[in-house]
């Protein structure tokens, strides 16, 4: 038997940072994806964004790989995101992901930083926080792809 208790804070952006996600439908993503997530083994403790981009907490289980849980939440999630809204046939989400590893003394912040996007990103851009999460968490990045 093998106990773990893995949560991920996960980040990824809608491809070219296109604004698909409109508020009349986040909430709408951000609860499918939470399905997604316990279809999964997972455990959604937080999914919130904005027009371009997607905050997840969650815990993941110790028998998938993070790099197959994100492909797995965002395959689903595209998959329905085209059949559900005949406008968004064009939507896709960006090639990779950010993540990083949220201890138990910081969740409930980390939390309620996913759930405050909206407000938030009234004062940063997307690819400001990104920055900032790396730098945060020691991430070595490519500015390049920070775009």
């Amino acid at each position: 038997m093998s106990y773990t208790q893995l949560i991920y804070h996960i980040v990824f952006s809608t491809k070219e940072r296109r604004e698909f996600l409109t508020a009349e439908r986040i909430d709408r993503i951000c609860k499918y994806i939470a399905g997604i997530i316990r279809n999964h083994e997972g455990i959604p403790l937080a999914v919130n964004g904005v027009c371009d981009h997607l905050h997840i907490a969650a815990i993941v289980g110790p028998t998938i790989a993070l790099s197959q849980f994100v492909g797995t939440v965002k395959s689903n999630c595209s998959k329905w995101i085209h059949e559900t809204f005949g406008d968004m046939q064009n939507f896709n989400w960006q090639d990779g992901y950010s993540a990083f590893t949220v201890s138990t003394s910081v969740r409930e912040s980390v939390l309620s930083y996913i759930r405050d996007q909206e407000s938030h990103h009234r004062k940063m851009s997307f690819q400001e926080e990104l920055v900032q999460l790396l730098e945060r968490h020691g991430v070595k990045y490519d500015p390049r792809y920070i775009r």
